[in-house]
């Protein structure tokens, strides 16, 4: 199957050069005109791809050559794709930025496998010829890529816009398709390496109409709408038999919770279809809010900032207690990150301490510095619920605590690290019961099994669960 839909990836020369604010504008913009746009985020950050999915009014999808195979990238980008006017990738750190000599995993081999035409975004700051000379040596470094576009960020006057836009169009033969001025400051405070979450804003309607406005006063939208239009085509294979689930749940479908709320918001869109498509159903809960904990088979508390909600979470101590009684007897729970931070038995941010669940003999220190910031690769090489033994899953973790042990003999780990830093920089993964958390967020277009394990332990737990109140 081969298909021809509109699409863009926008990138730079390194991170930091306005692609998310110009992704956002530009998503908000055609949104603006009736437009439906499909936002997709290259890597696996996902506080840019909130902010994506804000921006379009619609789900954002990572695409990350390190977590997904091609096929599996390709299966993506032409399923979240499905319906939508233009798609708008963005790019992470700089366009040829990747993990070798070769730039694997780089926005650039990501624009090659998606046949999919690159707009980069130049930062100007006291340079002139100098920006012309750069694209070029872009367009020469890899002649197979298609550098379509060129938009001009932090222009400081139009002499020296003026200067660039026709050095570019002399030099390297492609169109300056925009020109930004410097802009005021503030708009998308940051927090740690990147935008602070949109859950947080109070005033994200005004952040994205700002972008919107940028956007159209300094874009040639007409002339990025074509060169989105000007496309290859992707072929499409069927996808292999083995990537399809094999799980069969009979008649009842599993009730599976997930923790979303201003501390809890962090969930890959794969993650929780994925567990629909295998015949779940899933229960929304408040970690904040909620008073008792729903009838469930089986609980998925994913990542966000905890941190930042530490005393309202620890105010609930209904729900905490709820919890942790629940997995004493044996509900199996699959936590990541923020939520593996939940679990433990405190939160130190500040030098103030706030008791959480209590269900993990760990507390969690704040630090100023990341703690754990990358792609992981884990190795399973203990039993838990969830993985068989000798599985590599592959994933990503971005933190700033750092896990204090507080009785070691009783902690049980299932992963060794073999790429991150995990709890240790050793091992990763405590398992209690049915419980299994971890710092690692895994994909589950990149790890199928993931989702089953998941569904397995639910129907398991519920078939016991019978039993016991039969008896």
């Amino acid at each position: 199957m081969t298909f021809f839909r509109r699409r863009i990836i926008i990138t730079a020369l390194r991170g930091g050069s306005g692609k998310t604010i110009l992704s956002l504008g530009l998503a908000a913009a055609w949104r603006d005109k009736g437009y439906r746009i499909a936002p997709f985020k290259k890597g696996p950050d996902f506080i840019d791809a909130g902010w994506l999915a804000f921006a379009a009014d619609r789900s954002c999808h990572n695409l990350d050559p390190f977590l997904m195979t091609e096929e599996q990238i390709i299966e993506s980008f032409f399923f979240n794709s499905d319906q939508a006017d233009l798609s708008i990738i963005e790019g992470n750190r700089g366009l040829y930025d990747g993990f070798d000599l070769d730039g694997r995993s780089s926005t650039a081999e990501l624009a090659k496998l998606l046949k999919t035409p690159v707009i980069i975004i130049a930062d100007v700051t006291m340079a002139t010829r100098t920006i012309a000379a750069v694209v070029k040596g872009c367009q020469v470094f890899d002649p197979d890529l298609n550098i379509a576009g060129v938009i001009l960020n932090r222009v400081a006057s139009s002499r020296q816009e003026t200067l660039i836009r026709d050095a570019i169009e002399k030099y390297c033969g492609t169109p300056v398709v925009g020109s930004v001025p410097k802009l005021e400051e503030g708009i998308f405070p940051e927090r740690h390496m990147g935008l602070v979450p949109h859950q947080e804003r109070e005033h994200a309607e005004k952040a994205i109409s700002w972008t919107k406005k940028t956007v159209k006063e300094n874009l040639q939208l007409d002339a990025i709408w074509r060169i989105a239009g000007e496309v290859e085509g992707i072929e499409k294979t069927p996808q292999k038999q083995d990537q399809r689930s094999t799980v069969v749940i009979g008649n009842e479908s599993p009730r599976i919770g997930f923790i979303r709320d201003r501390a809890f918001w962090f969930y890959y869109p794969e993650n929780l279809r994925h567990l629909e498509r295998l015949g779940a159903v899933m229960v929304e809960i408040n970690a904040i809010s909620s008073n008792e904990l729903p009838i469930l088979d089986a609980l998925y508390i994913g990542g966000g900032f905890p941190e930042t909600q530490a005393q309202a979470l620890a105010d609930n101590r209904a729900f905490r207690n709820a919890l942790k009684e629940e997995i004493e007897r044996g509900l199996p729970v699959y936590a990541e990150c923020g939520g593996f931070m939940y679990l433990g038995e405190s939160l130190v941010v500040d030098g103030k301490t706030y008791p959480m669940v209590g269900a993990l003999p760990v507390k969690f220190i704040l630090q100023k510095r990341p703690q754990g910031h990358g792609y992981t690769i884990l190795e399973v090489d203990r039993s838990n619920p969830y993985y068989s033994q000798g599985e590599i899953l592959r994933g990503h973790e971005f933190h700033y605590s750092k896990a204090v042990l507080t009785g070691e003999e009783d902690v049980n780990f299932a992963f060794k690290v073999n790429r991150g830093c995990g709890v240790d920089g050793v091992r990763d993964g405590i398992c209690k019961k049915n419980l299994l958390a971890t710092y690692t967020h895994v994909h589950a277009a990149g790890n199928p099994l993931w989702a089953e394990g998941i569904i397995r332990a639910a129907l398991d737990y519920r078939k016991k669960d019978r039993i016991f109140q039969e008896v």
